[in-house]
């Protein structure tokens, strides 16, 4: 696993040639159980690293779509599986906890909920004030700049984007690791500042 930009995050990757940007999943190292945060399959060597690093007790999927290697997380190390609250019927798998908007995973960590993506309860988190962690509908196609899964893959373009002008307000983060595309690690709030500015007026 690769170091982020703080001595208790790291993150592993999937290269995704379809789309040509990388998958990220993200793990937060702590002393009271580890934290993984839509976790794709493991490497022989991210998987050592993850053994070395005290495992998983807590596993975070932001949306369905996310599932990637949850279940086999959960049970190589007996974690708990948490996932978003609003889409308990459609998820497909069983979960430990369901999160609503403004839940605390952990302390440090809270969830956000984002109406309108593809899934109908996607959730983004916020690590210590300062970290937005997004799953699928905030992404980064180009190195620098935040953008929205494309309207046509969205289930309400409107209220996506309602949503995210919303969680602008509501946080004032440093950086912003996102499940697709590129990390932002400097003017985090800036850049999603920026993508809320270019919003059409519909939101």
């Amino acid at each position: 696993m690769k170091s982020l930009h703080r001595d208790d995050l790291f993150g592993w990757s999937l290269f995704d040639e379809s789309r040509n940007i990388d998958f990220h999943s993200v793990l937060w190292r702590r002393a009271d159980g580890n934290v993984a945060i839509d976790p794709l399959p493991l490497s022989p060597h991210d998987a050592q690293h993850l053994d070395s690093l005290g495992g998983v007790r807590h596993i975070v999927v932001t949306n369905s779509d996310h599932l990637r290697a949850a279940q086999e997380l959960k049970q190589r190390y007996e974690a708990d599986l948490c996932g978003p609250a609003a889409e308990q019927t459609s998820f497909g798998s069983s979960c430990d906890r369901w999160l609503a908007d403004g839940d605390t995973v952990v302390p440090g960590l809270v969830a956000y909920f984002l109406d309108g993506s593809k899934t109908p309860g996607e959730l983004c988190l916020v690590l210590d004030g300062t970290t937005l962690i997004t799953g699928d509908l905030i992404r980064a196609q180009r190195g620098g700049a935040l953008n929205l899964l494309p309207d046509a893959k969205l289930a309400d373009p409107v209220a996506a984007r309602r949503s995210v002008r919303g969680l602008a307000r509501r946080i004032s983060v440093q950086c912003v690791l996102v499940g697709d595309g590129w990390h932002v690690f400097q003017d985090g709030q800036r850049a999603l500042e920026a993508l809320v500015a270019g919003f059409p007026d519909d939101s």
